[in-house]
């Protein structure tokens, strides 16, 4: 396990340095599944992080492919540059917690507009600590969930 949080870390780090950074990324799991890849602040943070986070992805996919195809145990990463998911997962509860008011007050089902999983998965567990249901419906891009008020 050690030694894949180690290659993931030594891999980003590497990936960085073609931008010409050369900085020390923070490495953990979380709960022995997850690599936790933190990139601190730079002057190339909107660069790294991408459109909406697009960059960020797509070098997770990088490490985690690179994981996959060495051998490694833990293949599954996630890179935060400059805390951005972080403040992203933060706006987005409070917009849920909104969202749920809605759905309280009328009784009524709310179809939200179409999220990457990341935020799929943040909005599922806010709403299940509300008490509502939840669902996710439709195809890649346009896959949106659904805020149900409790049966």
């Amino acid at each position: 396990m050690e030694e894949s949080i180690q290659y993931a870390k030594k891999y980003l780090e590497d990936l960085l340095s073609f931008f010409g950074l050369n900085i020390d990324v923070h490495a953990t799991t979380e709960d022995n599944e997850v690599i936790e890849l933190s990139v601190p602040s730079t002057h190339l943070n909107g660069f790294l992080i991408g459109q909406r986070g697009d960059t960020m992805r797509a070098l997770q996919f990088m490490v985690s492919s690179a994981l996959k195809n060495n051998g490694h145990q833990i293949t599954r990463v996630n890179i935060d540059v400059a805390d951005y998911k972080k403040a992203r997962a933060d706006r987005l509860v409070e917009q849920a917690q909104e969202w749920i008011a809605i759905v309280k007050d009328k009784g009524e089902p709310l179809h939200l507009k179409p999220m990457n999983p990341a935020d799929r998965r943040t909005i599922h567990k806010v709403a299940s600590e509300e008490g509502l249901e939840t669902e996710s419906e439709g195809d890649g891009p346009a896959r949106h969930i659904i805020l149900k008020p409790a049966a």
